[in-house]
């Protein structure tokens, strides 16, 4: 089943081209199916290509899915234009009457800043707070993960001496978890970040549990008992040269970096990229949409939040 997005956003070409199956809104209004009602929180500053990362995975699935693209009104993006911004997006004040089946919160290049010092991070605590009540299921990415982990357990970031850059294999720390459901017992995860959060943190909290970790890139996946909350702090919806771009950027501006790790041939930065990663991106996208919120959200999606179902993690 498809993705069905707004008519005229720029991934629809995109993934057109990959044969990503894509419904424009027009036709899905003359179709009686419910699609899932998925809203992205997009914190990203590069925010065409994450909205196409993510549709490409959301699409991949046989769920229909309804997105909406929600932004911050109290930050204002400058890699984008206003026009896509308004066209496309929404501000939360413009969604928060309404109820999600699932949420995606990206990451966000703020990690080395405390998170009260973010521009709009009263606005996002809201929102986190308003996803208790009014999303079935979110999954945050990156810092978005931190961010949630903060908010809602008091779990702190701690910087790293250097950055973690690369793609590093992981295994589940909770081998029956269903969403990593037909995962390898060794994954690949593309990780970019400055920032970690600590095990024993985690473990501490008897409402979280860690389900995959990785001995370079420390704790991968968490969530609370109930599935409801799901803390990812890779980036598994990477393109196969998102890494490269990075790279290239950082060293344009001067910046200490060191190639990513496990992504070029032999290190040798002249060469094309393996891509490691991409089928347990689909199958982590898909075994969430299915297992975490088409299995267990409510068809009348205004009782969500009501005694909900909790997904059997």
């Amino acid at each position: 089943m498809p993705i069905q997005i707004p008519n005229d956003l720029p991934a629809a070409e995109t993934l057109k081209k990959e044969n990503i199956f894509v419904m424009t809104q027009t036709r899905a209004e003359t179709q009686q199916i419910r699609p899932l009602e998925i809203v992205l929180l997009n914190l990203m500053p590069t925010k065409i290509v994450t909205e196409t990362q993510l549709s490409r995975l959301l699409g991949n699935t046989p769920l229909q899915v309804h997105l909406e693209l929600m932004k911050m009104s109290t930050h204002k993006s400058k890699n984008v234009s206003q026009e896509h911004l308004l066209t496309f997006y929404k501000t939360f004040d413009e969604l928060k009457d309404r109820k999600f089946d699932g949420m995606i919160i990206t990451g966000a290049p703020v990690e080395l800043m405390e998170f009260e010092q973010v521009d709009y991070w009263p606005e996002l605590c809201e929102i986190m707070e308003w996803s208790k009540t009014n999303v079935h299921s979110t999954f945050h990415i990156c810092w978005g993960a931190q961010a949630g982990l903060y908010y809602h357990y008091g779990i702190r970031k701690h910087t790293l001496e250097k950055k973690l850059f690369g793609v590093f294999p992981h295994r589940a720390d909770y081998k029956r978890a269903i969403l990593l459901r037909g995962f390898d017992d060794e994954f690949w995860v593309p990780h970019s970040r400055h920032t970690t959060v600590l095990r024993e943190d985690i473990a501490a909290i008897p409402g979280l549990k860690i389900v995959a970790s990785s001995n370079e890139a420390g704790v991968y996946c968490v969530m609370n008992k109930q599935g409801r909350q799901i803390f990812v702090t890779g980036h598994s919806e990477y393109d196969a040269d998102t890494l490269n771009r990075e790279y290239v950027r950082d060293k344009n501006l001067g910046l200490p970096i060191e190639p990513p790790a496990n992504y070029f041939p032999d290190d040798d930065d002249t060469q094309a990229p393996i891509v490691r990663w991409r089928g347990h991106a689909h199958l982590l996208f898909s075994n969430w949409l299915n297992y975490f919120v088409y299995q267990t959200t409510p068809y009348d999606i205004m009782t969500i939040g009501q005694d909900e179902e909790d997904a059997n993690v």
